[in-house]
């Protein structure tokens, strides 16, 4: 039942890039928030993904034999952005330096949008995969009519 696979890795895609979209939507909520809990500055996160099948010998003689195995893609690690903070000068406000500096989150809004339209491609893609499979295994079943 390989197509079980293909569904599975289509759905894994999805998964994935729900959830870079949901950290891009955390990145714009906060691009002005100079105070987190930590007391810093928010910090631009960024999703790690990773594919989960690695293509060795023994993973495609699993495939070849039938066995089930778990491929697709997955999310590896939330990193934060390491580039600086942007700062801007405002000496009223409450978390200004001694110079008069407020360091804002280094989060850009552009590459944000960039980003969040990579993901929502990303997943329309894998959207189609799994509808196409779909569609392949419920033709495959009419012929037996």
């Amino acid at each position: 039942m390989s197509y079980l696979s293909s569904l599975n890795i289509s759905g894994s895609g999805m998964t994935a890039q729900k959830y870079r979209l949901d950290i891009v939507a955390q990145n714009i909520a906060n691009a002005q928030v100079t105070r987190t809990e930590e007391g810093e500055p928010y910090r631009r996160k960024m999703t790690v993904l990773r594919s989960v099948n690695t293509g060795t010998f023994m993973d495609a003689l699993k495939t070849a034999t039938g066995v089930v195995q778990k491929a697709g893609v997955q999310v590896q690690a939330i990193i934060e952005d390491e580039s600086a903070l942007v700062p801007v000068y405002d000496p009223t406000h409450p978390d200004a330096n001694a110079e008069g500096y407020v360091l804002y989150p280094n989060v850009n809004t552009a590459q944000e949008m960039t980003d969040a339209m990579g993901a929502s491609r990303a997943y329309e893609a894998n959207v189609t995969a799994f509808n196409a499979t779909k569609s392949l295994v419920l033709k495959a079943l009419e012929i037996g009519r």
